[in-house]
C-alpha cells in the first residue's frame, strides 16, 4: 500500500499546481480551419488529490454549437475530485464551423490520451469513463456505440443527453450542428445511437427530468431499452420536474440528488471504494 501511494504521488507531483490544459493536437487538428481556439481542441486535467484509480472524461453541452465549459466541465471535474475521480474536461470543435466526424475524433483522442497515459496521470487504464451532457451527452453515447480498438469507454455517464436523430424527440439544433443543415440522411441514421447499441456498449448511468422540453427525457429512455435489450448494464433516473441544463443542480433540493445517485452508481459497480463502517 505504502508503494502504491507513493507511485501515486510521484506520478501526480507534476500536478499538484491544479489543473493544466493540454491541446489534443500540438501540431494541429486534421481537418482544422484555421489556428484559432475554436481550431484547437483541448484536454483540461483536473487530477484528483487522493486519487482512488477511476477517471472520466468529461464532455460538456451547448448544442455542438458552444460549450458549457464551467457549470457542465470544471464544476464536475472538481465535484469528481473530492471523492477521489480524476477528471478531463474534452474542448471539442464545434459546428457549424465543423461537422462529424471532428467531434468524434476529438472525443477518441482524447480518452486515447488518457488510456495511453495513465501511469502519468495515477489513474487506472481499466476504470476510464466518459461522461457527456445534452450534444455532450450525445457525443458520450456516440463514443461508447462507434469505438474502436482502445477507444471504449469503461463505463457512461448520460446526463440529458440528446440520443436520437429519427424520432419525433430529436434535438433538431444539435444535429444541425453536427451533420449540416439539410444533414445526410445516413449520418442521421448512423448517429442515432439508441439504433447502435449493442452487447459492447459499456455500461451506463442516465440522468433526465420529465420537465425537459428542451432535450425530452424520451432520448434517455430509448437508449436504456436498447441497452436492456443488449444486455447492457444500466440504471436511468427520471426526475419529475426540472428544466434542461441543471448541471449539477446545486440550488435545488431535489434535483441536487442527483450525483449522489450516480456515486452510488459507480461504488456498485466497484469503480470507487465503498465509505469505511
Amino acid at each position: 500500500m505504502r508503494f502504491v501511494l507513493l507511485l501515486s504521488f510521484v506520478c501526480c507531483a507534476a500536478w499538484a499546481q491544479g489543473p493544466k490544459t493540454e491541446l489534443l493536437y500540438p501540431n494541429g487538428a486534421p481537418g482544422a480551419m484555421g489556428t484559432e481556439a475554436l481550431d484547437q481542441p483541448s484536454l483540461t486535467a483536473y487530477l484528483a488529490p487522493n486519487p482512488n484509480g477511476a477517471a472520466v472524461m468529461v464532455c460538456p453541452g451547448g448544442g455542438y454549437g458552444g460549450l458549457s465549459m464551467e457549470k457542465e466541465g470544471s464544476a464536475v471535474a472538481e465535484w469528481f475530485n473530492s471523492f477521489g475521480v480524476s477528471a478531463f474536461v474534452l474542448k471539442y470543435r464545434l459546428g457549424p464551423r465543423y461537422h462529424h466526424p471532428a467531434m468524434l475524433d476529438d472525443a477518441r483522442r482524447g480518452i486515447t490520451m488518457i488510456r495511453t497515459r495513465a501511469k502519468e496521470f495515477g489513474v487506472d487504464p481499466a476504470k476510464i469513463g466518459v461522461m457527456g451532457f445534452s450534444a455532450g451527452g450525445h457525443l458520450a453515447s456516440t463514443l461508447s456505440t462507434h469505438f474502436r480498438a482502445g477507444e471504449r469507454p469503461d463505463f457512461a455517464v448520460l446526463v440529458y443527453p440528446v440520443i436520437s436523430f429519427t424520432t419525433r424527440y430529436t434535438h433538431s439544433g444539435s444535429m444541425f450542428n453536427l451533420l449540416g443543415n439539410p444533414p445526410d440522411p445516413t449520418q442521421v441514421w448512423d448517429l442515432s445511437n439508441e439504433l447502435k447499441v449493442t452487447a459492447q456498449t459499456p455500461p451506463t448511468f442516465l440522468f433526465h427530468t420529465s420537465g425537459d422540453t428542451g432535450v425530452p427525457a424520451e432520448n434517455s429512455i430509448l437508449y436504456y431499452l436498447a441497452l436492456r435489450s443488449a444486455g447492457v448494464q444500466a440504471e436511468l433516473h427520471i426526475y419529475q420536474n426540472g428544466p434542461h441544463g441543471v448541471g449539477l443542480a446545486k440550488q435545488d433540493p431535489v434535483l441536487s440528488t442527483w450525483p449522489a445517485r450516480l456515486k452510488d452508481w459507480m461504488m456498485v459497480r466497484g469503480l470507487i471504494p465503498a465509505p469505511a463502517r
